[in-house]
């Protein structure tokens, strides 16, 4: 039943990812990827696997966020890790959804920001820091990340 879950998260991200890599300034994509479509799906999927784990006993006893000990326990139940996972995958998503359009505001190629975006779905803050580097190198955008 959990790697059913686990599934279903990657079925449900798989599109919004494949907008941002090819059709990143899509209609289609802004009305689906760059709205609050996804992060408002995600956040509910998080809060069931949460709540289940909260309120529903579906967690170890000693899970919480007091210690590394009492973190390590809150992964030691599938509920935990698929609510963790779900953490990573609405923070990922929505730093790629960042990097797409503010890719498009400073004219950076789609094709350029790409490995970024791998990098992002995969290992989150890593392809963060490729996207920064490549905005400043490219001579795109500075270290700021706001207009002005």
């Amino acid at each position: 039943m959990y790697e059913h879950y686990y599934t279903a998260l990657h079925i449900l991200i798989a599109p919004a990812w494949a907008l941002l890599a090819v059709a990143p300034g899509w209609v289609w994509t802004r009305r689906i990827v760059h709205a609050a479509f996804y992060p408002l799906i995600l956040a509910a999927i998080y809060l069931a696997f949460l709540s289940a784990g909260i309120l529903f006993g579906q967690s170890d006893p000693e899970a919480g966020m007091s210690s590394l000990a009492a973190v390590m326990a809150l992964f030691s139940h599938p509920v935990g890790v698929l609510t963790g996972w779900t953490h990573y995958l609405v923070f990922d998503l929505f730093v790629g959804a960042w990097i797409a359009r503010d890719a498009l505001r400073v004219g950076l190629n789609k094709w350029i920001v790409l490995p970024a975006l791998f990098f992002t779905l995969m290992f989150g803050p890593i392809g963060l820091a490729i996207y920064l580097l490549t905005r400043k190198f490219s001579g795109k955008g500075g270290w700021s990340l706001v207009e002005g």
